[in-house]
């Protein structure tokens, strides 16, 4: 968990009870209690209103309120839209973790924005294609520059083994599209994952630059689009 992530937490967990010893919050959090001592001096040191002690407890000055977010009802329409819309379309993890945003903003919000939230009346069914079981390792390939290794059906129904450097993934309301350097064909290539199957991780380490790169890929993809079009 982040640090900043921690924080919210844990004053997340002092506005639940009026006392709540440092082993509590340990507990809950999943953290050493010295974790514990050493964020809530921070808090305290940054304005938070936390009074008590090591070995009695801490309590949160009532009335405090973290700093209430600004949306207009737009801005709060976009967000739990694109938020439902991860949730159908991504993987558990994305999900997961478009849930816990909601939450997290429905927290700090003031009263009046908090009901305009809840009364969002936009939303994302579950896509025809569910999610890929290896869009998670797929992401993860792509934060961590690994290079994957896939089984491939062509077009024509011809079957390949690929390994590519992956470079991002595009979703298209029915199936989701891999950006990457081809290492066989030493060139940049699309694969739909709907046409993958035993994707794997290597333990190849790949780093963008002239000759491999997102915006090389961009680069050929406009060109390839301008000829297709006729505007060279």
């Amino acid at each position: 968990m982040r640090r900043a992530d921690r924080l919210f937490e844990l004053v997340q967990l002092l506005r639940q009870k009026r006392v709540v010893t440092a082993q509590e919050l340990a507990e809950k959090m999943e953290v050493s209690t010295r974790t514990v001592y050493r964020d809530i001096r921070d808090l305290q040191a940054s304005g938070v209103p936390i009074d008590g002690e090591a070995g009695v407890g801490y309590a949160l000055q009532r009335g405090y309120e973290l700093p209430p977010l600004t949306f207009n009802a737009e801005e709060l329409d976009a967000l739990v839209l694109g938020a439902r819309m991860v949730s159908a379309c991504g993987d558990r993890s994305l999900a997961s973790a478009a849930r816990r945003i909601l939450t997290k903003v429905d927290a700090v919000l003031p009263e009046a924005l908090r009901v305009l939230m809840a009364s969002a009346r936009l939303f994302a069914p579950p896509s025809h294609a569910p999610p890929a079981p290896s869009l998670e390792a797929i992401r993860r390939a792509i934060t961590e520059r690994r290079e994957l290794s896939f089984g491939y059906t062509r077009l024509d129904g011809e079957k390949t083994v690929r390994r590519v450097y992956p470079l991002a993934l595009y979703f298209w309301g029915r199936t989701w599209l891999l950006a990457s350097w081809c290492c066989f064909r030493r060139d940049y290539r699309n694969f739909r994952m709907d046409r993958m199957v035993e994707v794997s991780i290597t333990d190849v380490v790949f780093e963008e630059s002239e000759a491999i790169s997102f915006a090389g890929y961009l680069e050929v993809m406009r060109a390839q689009q301008s000829e297709l079009l006729g505007e060279g």
